[in-house]
């Protein structure tokens, strides 16, 4: 189970990777062909599709890696078992927004599986997929965060992002 999700994890990497670079030069190509007069619709059309999947997985991919901003003004004066009680509550807390996030954004993609974009035979309902696929990610990494945290719950570091 654990080479199938680092198989996941790697596949993810390599479509945001390749998404992100389609997404530049579909954007940068329209600007040329728009400087020319020329009409390419889906263009954009298919710059929004990529953007939506590479933002969600980013952000997956940065949860995941612990390269999200973290505020800690207040808790590094806390005990360290304090601090690892604070974070689990945050884990679960974000499990829960997470879970929620995914369950509506599967609604949400059946309800627009009809609705196509203007300019491309593309349901649209495949934007509202890239959340639930980064959300649905976000958990299980969120689910690996708290085993690790409550592994080292006793440990005297704080062990912040599961590495």
């Amino acid at each position: 189970m654990k080479k199938l999700y680092e198989a996941f994890c790697k596949a993810e990497l390599a479509i945001c990777g390749v998404g992100f670079i389609l997404l530049v030069v579909l954007v940068f190509a329209s600007a040329i062909f728009r400087f020319l007069r020329i009409s390419m619709s889906w263009n954009i059309d298919l710059a929004m599709l990529l953007l939506a999947w590479t933002s969600f997985l980013g952000a997956d991919i940065a949860w995941r890696s612990g390269q999200l901003i973290g505020i800690d003004l207040v808790t590094r004066y806390f005990p360290k078992k304090v601090q690892k009680a604070v974070m689990l509550a945050l884990y679960a807390i974000i499990l829960c927004v997470t879970v929620v996030i995914c369950v509506f954004g599967v609604r949400l993609a059946w309800a627009e599986r009809l609705r196509t974009y203007q300019s491309m035979p593309i349901p649209y309902s495949l934007v509202s997929l890239s959340l639930v696929v980064a959300t649905f990610s976000m958990s299980i990494a969120t689910v690996g965060k708290i085993r690790d945290c409550i592994r080292h719950f006793n440990d005297a570091a704080v062990h912040t992002e599961g590495k």
